[in-house]
């Protein structure tokens, strides 16, 4: 069983919710059951194209023979670093301030 985060919405506001893949039933949806618990217990939304691909991947694994969480794990891994990566741009050049109070003081006081 692989866990991953992903924003989910909860009335409106997105904030990070923990799912587990593993190998799920046929008949299902493999967030099937945890999309209904986090709907009725939380009142949370896994978003639908979160659901689509994970749809499309459970196809993608059983068409080519391959690990369904493996798959996951690759695509799901893949894009979250792609999302690092703009993170990473957004933040770059912006004059990035120091966290240390020290360091602060010093650059304050030239």
């Amino acid at each position: 069983m692989k866990k991953f985060t992903v924003p989910c919405d909860f009335g409106g506001q997105k904030s990070p919710f923990t799912i587990y893949i593993g190998y799920p039933e046929p008949n299902h949806h493999p967030l099937h059951f945890q999309s209904n618990w986090l709907s009725k217990e939380r009142g949370g939304v896994i978003p639908p194209e979160v659901m689509d691909s994970i749809s499309k991947l459970r196809d993608l694994a059983t068409q080519n023979n391959v690990s369904f969480e493996e798959l996951c794990v690759y695509a799901l891994g893949s894009a979250q670093n792609e999302g690092e990566g703009e993170a990473k741009k957004d933040g770059e050049g912006g004059g990035d301030s120091t966290d240390n109070p020290e360091e602060n003081k010093e650059d304050n006081a030239a």
